[in-house]
Order: C-alpha cells, then structure tokens, then sequence
C-alpha cells in the first residue's frame, strides 16, 4: 500500500519529527512538503540527512487551495494558525492537526490513540494532543477509570525540553543563552493545555475537574517531557500499578514501571512511561507520566493516529527503539 503523504509546517521541530517518522514508513510516501520561511528550499537543504528519494523535493508555500493528489496530510502549525486553512483542505483528504485548533472542534476527533483508539479509527479529521495532556492524561487514565482518585483535585507539575517552545523560540527569549542552566515556568494559570486536560478528566473521571492545577516548566534539554501529578485518593501503590497495567494490557506504546520514569527513556519514540506512588494514610497518589515531546507528544502520535485512521496497524512505522542515552 502507498498512502501519498503531505506536511504543512514541515520546517518546524514537530513538523521535521513527522518528516523523519513518515520518511521511514513502509506504507507513507512524502509528495508535499510545505513551509513559509522555508518556501523554495528544498528539502535536503534543511535536512541534509535525508534519503535520496526525498532530497529533492521543494518545499512549497502553504496553500490548501493548491494541494496536489494526497491520501494523508500531516499539520503542524501554530494554535491559531490552522483552523481557516484546513476548512479549505478536501473532505477526500484525511487530516491529522499536530497543532492545537481543533481539540475541542466538531467534525474533529481527539487523537488520544492510546486511551481512545476506538474513537479514532476510521475518522478523517484527527486533533493530535498537546505534548503535556499526552504524558499527564497517560498517567491519570488507569486511576480515574477505577474511581482510585478524585478528578476535582489534581495538581499537575510538568517539565518539558525546549523544543517544546518551537523552532521560534529563541525569538521568544527560549535560545541557547536563556535556557542553557535555567528552569523557567511559565503560563501559569491559563495555559492553553489546560482547558484540554480538564475536559479529558472530566470524561474519564465522571466528574469535575474545576480544581485542577498545571503549572509548566522548560528545563534545559532539547526534548523529553515528566509530568509529575499529585492527586487525593486512598489507593495503594500496587493498586494503582495494577490498574494501569489493566488499563494498558496488549497496547503497543504504554510502558508501566515500578520505578520513576525518566525522560531519557522516551527519546526519539513513541513510547509512554507511568508510574505511581501512594500514601493512603496521607490520601495522596503520585502519578507520574514521561514521553518525547516531539515523539509521543507531537509526531509519533500523529503517525500512530494517521495508522488508525488509514486502516493499518497501529504501531506501523513506529517500532524503532527509543536513542539512549
């Protein structure tokens, strides 16, 4: 089977992962690539690594208008950025949005392919997660499902590597200079994640999430994303172990450890690590979530979502073991 494939946003760091992912996939075949800043480069000049096959191709200005014949299309654009366009996109063509303006639209389905897989097959329309409701929802899934803790009292403390910032971010204060031994928060209180985590919980847990807490951290690596999460509950350790390895049994992409994950675990994969600790005398549960903010937050689950939708298997393309160290 070849599907032809097309991104939008090809230059950025969540578009050029989904560039890598696709350029390896059995069945995808990259025939658009598109940019702005980039437009007229071609491919191989920006990403010298590049098979034969793909060097060649120029990266042409995003118009939806002027789409050639594609099967899939990948977005990875800025929130804002993508809704106008990708109304204008063929209903024949099937869209994953790595980006963040259709998670809550209708038409659109919430790509959260390993809690929701039944969800997304067969749809056209797929909103990829954030890269923090990926790691954070990951780990809290198993305990909400099983009523072990309470949605409506959640505090989320979550670090990300820089990339999470974009390619922009040294524009926006995030380069090497400012970030190189720094730990900075940041959109403390109204994050645009989240609205997204909170409707999420809501689904899993059955009941209000008003009094969830995230507040986001860049630390100075390139990629990788911990989620550590403090919840009430009077489960045990082992009980939320074995929830989530319930929860989890016979999918591809979840990894539940006795031990705290740890970033480098996850990178250059599509692979999530939850693991929990508990206190029932002090009704607390730690959940703890890891993932690749360009992998499993970003383009690995938009190729693991792009799989469901197209009818293949779900881990086609995304066997690779994660980079370590």
């Amino acid at each position: 089977m070849s599907i032809r494939v097309g991104i939008v946003g090809i230059s950025g760091f969540g578009g050029g992962e989904a560039m890598r992912l696709v350029a390896g996939h059995p069945d995808f075949e990259l025939v658009y690539a598109a940019g702005e800043g980039s437009a007229g480069s071609r491919l191989a000049d920006r990403f010298p690594g590049l098979p034969a096959k793909l060097a060649g191709l120029v990266i042409e200005k995003w118009d939806p208008a002027g789409l050639p014949p594609l099967d899939l299309l990948f977005a990875s654009l800025p929130t804002g950025a993508s809704a106008e366009a990708l109304a204008r996109v063929p209903q024949g063509v099937k869209i994953v949005d790595i980006g963040g303006d259709h998670r809550d639209a209708e038409g659109w389905a919430y790509g959260l392919a390993d809690i929701w897989p039944g969800r997304i097959r067969g749809q056209s329309r797929v909103a990829n997660p954030g890269c923090f409701p990926a790691a954070t929802l990951t780990a809290l899934a198993p305990l909400l499902a099983e009523g072990l803790i309470e949605p409506g009292n959640i505090i989320i403390d979550a670090k990300t590597g820089i990339s999470g910032a974009g390619r922009g971010g040294a524009s926006s204060g995030f380069g090497y200079a400012e970030s190189n031994e720094n730990l900075v928060p940041y959109g403390l209180l109204r994050h645009v994640h989240m609205p997204e985590m909170a409707r999420a919980i809501e689904r899993l847990g059955g009941g209000s999430a008003a009094g969830l807490v995230f507040t986001p951290h860049l630390v100075p690596m390139t990629r990788g994303l911990l989620a550590t999460i403090y919840c009430r509950g009077r489960a045990s350790t082992a009980q939320c172990l074995a929830a989530a390895q319930r929860f989890y049994a016979g999918r591809a992409f979840v990894r539940v450890t006795e031990t705290p994950p740890q970033t480098k675990w996850a990178t250059g994969s599509n692979l999530a690590f939850v693991s929990y600790a508990a206190d029932p005398a002090r009704d607390l549960v730690i959940a703890m979530g890891v993932v690749d903010n360009l992998g499993k937050g970003a383009a690995g689950q938009a190729v693991q979502n792009a799989n469901l939708i197209c009818g293949l298997p779900e881990a086609r393309g995304l066997e690779g073991a994660p980079v370590w160290p």
